[in-house]
């Protein structure tokens, strides 16, 4: 009987051992695995963050997994050694779904790094700036996604009631600066609280949103519109998108005032006077900038920038053919740019590194493929020095010598400024957060 019993407990614990061993030889695997993933990352330029990411408290994590399979975007973090680590960091958009998701609150969503600083303006816990009155809702602000942007203009504006308004002001109850996510939401949460508010948009209804590429999809996740319905666009077009913040706006008879950039915003007696680049003054008692962070488009400053050819968007691809065209960058929004001219016309792509870095890897494969199947050019360590109506002038940091090419077309995609001079005029202060804490774990 005694003899029995032992064949049983060996028997259970020698099972139990090998599923044991089963598991931790898994979790080797996949922790190489992941390490693998990490190191490309490194050399393709991906592992540094550069913008709202997660940072992991390594004492508190339980390698749940919760973290993993709640992200959106896929190989943004992944499991070492029994703990969760972020891979494609720079790829991260700020979904926040990983911090929910914890079990044990482990994760914090951060801004900037030890070494990269990010500029932000100060904004407290009700979006009020440093200038009582004035607030910052959006991407401006650090969160960029459209949800946590929709999010915040509401949370904005009904900060914005509860301040208190005057209702023997003469002029606007609210001007909202920005017509993408947050200005959008904003709008209706106005429109809902029967503020008398007007919304100004220096280019198109849409903000950032509207100079996606045509066919670019938008990654989101289930948002509350303001005055609407809850949707769920985890995959969308830009199109759809923008056709759905268009319908929620007509059912709510609200007008978008577009093509109207402002200028400078003073403090006023009771309230701020908005100037637009038009000369037309316009009087608020609270201002609410729902703009992007890159405000206008970086230039290089060369000889030639000025002219019609020479554009910083490319917003109908389809509508280009039968010419000749340079796209100057070395981001996504180039690579996707000079693929989708490519199609149709003939593209050099010019990037001043040695190679790119910090691209998506659908975008550096369909790269690699285009210059396989030679549909277009690439030129690196290139640097655009002069443009004129028939052509343009590169000097290279190869060695090689300067040429000059036959040019229709030039798009430059250089990034965007931050409105910092704009801000700093308005009186809103400009600080350099390194490794700047927007939701903190309680342990």
């Amino acid at each position: 009987m005694v003899l029995e019993q032992l064949l049983i407990y060996g028997a259970v614990t020698l099972f139990c051992l090998g599923v044991l061993w089963i598991y931790l030889k898994k979790l080797k695997k996949t922790s190489k695995e992941v390490e693998a993933k990490i190191e490309q990352a490194k050399q393709d330029g991906l592992f540094e963050p550069i913008s709202l990411h997660p940072v992991i408290d390594l004492g508190t994590c339980i390698q749940s997994g919760a973290c993993v399979l709640a992200c959106p975007e896929k190989d943004i973090l992944g499991i070492v050694n029994g703990r969760a680590a972020l891979i494609n960091a720079s790829q991260c958009i700020g979904h926040g779904a990983c911090f929910h998701a914890c079990p044990v609150e482990a994760i914090s969503l951060v801004i900037g790094t030890e070494k990269r600083g990010v500029d932000l303006p100060h904004v407290n816990q009700d979006f009020e700036t440093n200038v009582p009155g004035m607030y910052i809702a959006g991407e401006l602000g650090g969160m960029g996604l459209i949800k946590n942007s929709v999010e915040q203009g509401e949370a904005a504006v009904e900060s914005i009631v509860k301040s208190g308004l005057s209702k023997k002001n003469a002029g606007y109850d609210l001007v909202i600066v920005g017509a993408g996510p947050a200005g959008i939401s904003a709008s209706l949460t106005a429109k809902k609280h029967g503020l008398n508010f007007l919304t100004l948009e220096q280019e198109s209804l849409g903000g950032t949103v509207y100079n996606f590429p045509r066919s670019k999809v938008v990654m989101t996740a289930p948002m509350d519109i303001p005055l609407f319905k809850k949707v769920k666009l985890f995959e969308t077009s830009k199109k759809e998108l923008l056709d759905l913040w268009q319908e929620a706006l007509a059912k709510n008879g609200i007008q978008i005032r577009e093509q109207a950039k402002v200028d400078q915003i003073t403090s006023a007696a009771d309230g701020f006077t908005v100037a637009l680049a038009s000369g037309e003054k316009i009087q608020a008692q609270r201002v609410l900038l729902a703009i992007g962070r890159r405000g206008t488009p970086r230039k290089l400053g060369i000889p030639g920038e000025e002219l019609e050819k020479v554009a910083y968007k490319v917003l109908e691809p389809e509508m280009i053919s039968n010419k000749r065209i340079v796209v100057v960058g070395g981001g996504d929004s180039a690579i996707e740019a000079a693929l989708a001219l490519a199609e149709q016309n003939n593209v050099i792509l010019s990037y001043r590194g040695e190679a790119f870095s910090r691209l998506k890897p659908k975008n550096r494969e369909n790269l690699e493929r285009g210059r396989n199947l030679k549909q277009l050019e690439v030129m690196l360590q290139s640097n655009l020095v002069r443009i004129t109506e028939a052509q343009v002038e590169f000097k290279h940091s190869n060695g090689k010598p300067s040429e000059n090419i036959e040019n229709d077309l030039v798009f430059i995609f250089a990034g965007g400024e931050l409105p910092t001079d704009f801000l700093k005029k308005a009186g809103i202060e400009i600080t350099t957060r390194f490794g700047y804490t927007v939701r903190k774990h309680k342990h």
